[in-house]
């Protein structure tokens, strides 16, 4: 009986150190085919700094980026932090080593101080999103003079 189980204890062993090797050939095999997703590469900065300027004037940016995967970069989304923030982008796939861009427009309307805008970006990307930001100071528009 306790030859049986000695065979019985070696024979699940060796399932069992099969598996774990198994196991680890498909995480590498993940590996590669993360390898080769789309890679959404920013070819300026993620944050932008529109410097200080008056409330009520609208700031344009264009964000560029190109695809350093090997399949095309799909973007399915573009968010912003405020409504004030509105993003434009393309919507059809990017192919790899292609370029593409990102056009940020901010109103400053109704908004005064330091203002850091948050834009996220997602894509058929390994992490599923990115950030970019905007960044300034809005100087408070003049207060019109009550009549007496």
């Amino acid at each position: 009986m306790k030859r049986v189980a000695a065979i019985l204890l070696i024979f699940g062993s060796i399932i069992l150190i099969s598996s774990c090797a198994s196991d680890k050939d498909k995480k590498g095999g993940d590996k590669e085919v993360n390898d080769k997703l789309p890679v959404l590469t920013l070819l300026d900065s993620a944050s932008y700094d529109f410097g200080t300027i008056a409330e009520g004037a609208v700031v344009e940016h264009t964000f560029r980026f190109r695809n350093d995967g090997e399949y095309p970069l799909i973007l399915n989304n573009i968010t912003s932090s405020c409504g004030c923030t509105t993003p434009e982008w393309p919507r059809e796939p990017i192919e790899a080593k292609a370029t593409g861009s990102i056009k940020v427009r901010f109103d400053s309307k109704n908004k005064s101080g330091p203002q850091v805008k948050t834009i996220t970006v997602y894509a058929n990307t390994e992490p599923a999103y990115s950030e970019l930001r905007l960044r300034g100071i809005v100087n408070a528009a003049p207060k019109p003079e009550a009549k007496k």
